[in-house]
């Protein structure tokens, strides 16, 4: 145990508290940090140190986490903890943040002289709890060996995508892109078939156990028929990722046509009160 690096996660909602379990679990020395302290609190009877500022838990932690919601909340929580961060620490950025975000965050890392890797992960509430999420990373490689047991406490796998950072965010924007659009799919199929005066459970039925059937096709679905929105992954979240992906989209050329499109019906449920229920609510929009 004493080779396992002390690890400062900062941010502990959805995504960051079993993340944080999981490390703890694992045996790496955890300190936790939340703006909403009651969200860490939690986290001190899986062995975590529960901190309450950014700089306390920093001080001496040989891996920094961020995973919070957006790059200003993640810029803004580590310059206030800059003074305190020890020599030698790794930065782990996993909050997804976009193309521009990415290289703001990567300028500051930079400019404090933190070394600086850039790993978003793929998997929603219930991977995270399970230690199942796939860590997308690029960094150089004179840190991944210390950062093996970070990630193997965490995810399913690790994919190193590069050595500079900002190749991890693009891949999983891309990979974002796919579940938004796949997430509308379901849901305007099922609208579809309630207008067309047919059963809409009677569409999972059909494409179960074939070839454009899916797990996640069937859970999603599912939960929209049923009204189960219990968050595993905010259509907030979900609303502030597809902004990104367009943005991105547009920088590079890409016709935006579709993503546009799932951003107004997000927001359509979003201004129907389900912005904090899970992203399959966006079946609620008009």
């Amino acid at each position: 145990m004493a080779d396992l690096p002390t690890v400062a996660v900062l941010g502990t909602g959805t995504m960051g508290a079993p993340m944080a379990r999981n490390l703890a679990a694992a045996g790496l020395p955890v300190r936790v940090w939340n703006r909403s302290k009651e969200k860490a609190e939690p986290l001190a009877e899986a062995g975590a140190q529960v901190a309450g500022s950014p700089t306390e838990a920093v001080e001496g932690a040989d891996v920094i986490l961020t995973m919070l919601f957006d790059a200003d909340s993640v810029a803004d929580t580590i310059e206030s903890a800059a003074g305190a961060v020890r020599d030698g620490a790794v930065w782990v950025q996993s909050s997804t943040v976009g193309v521009t975000g990415e290289q703001r965050l990567s300028a500051l890392a930079d400019e404090l002289g933190l070394t600086y890797v850039d790993a978003p992960v793929l998997g929603t509430r219930q991977p995270a709890e399970k230690g199942a999420l796939v860590v997308l990373a690029a960094g150089p490689e004179k840190v991944r060996e210390r950062l093996t047991p970070v990630f193997d406490a965490v995810g399913q796998r690790t994919m190193w995508v590069g050595t500079a950072p900002g190749a991890a965010t693009r891949l999983k924007l891309v990979a974002n892109a796919f579940v938004l659009t796949l997430l509308e799919g379901v849901a305007q199929s099922l609208s579809t078939a309630a207008a067309l005066g047919i059963d809409p459970a009677l569409f999972l039925e059909a494409v179960g156990g074939g070839g454009m059937d899916s797990p996640y096709l069937q859970l999603k679905g599912t939960a929209m028929l049923e009204g189960r929105f219990e968050p595993s992954f905010s259509l907030a979240g979900a609303h502030k990722d597809a902004g990104l992906i367009e943005e991105a989209m547009r920088t590079h050329g890409v016709d935006t046509a579709v993503i546009e499109a799932v951003r107004a019906h997000q927001a359509s449920a979003i201004g129907a009160g389900h912005g904090d229920d899970d992203m399959a609510a966006t079946f609620r929009g008009r």
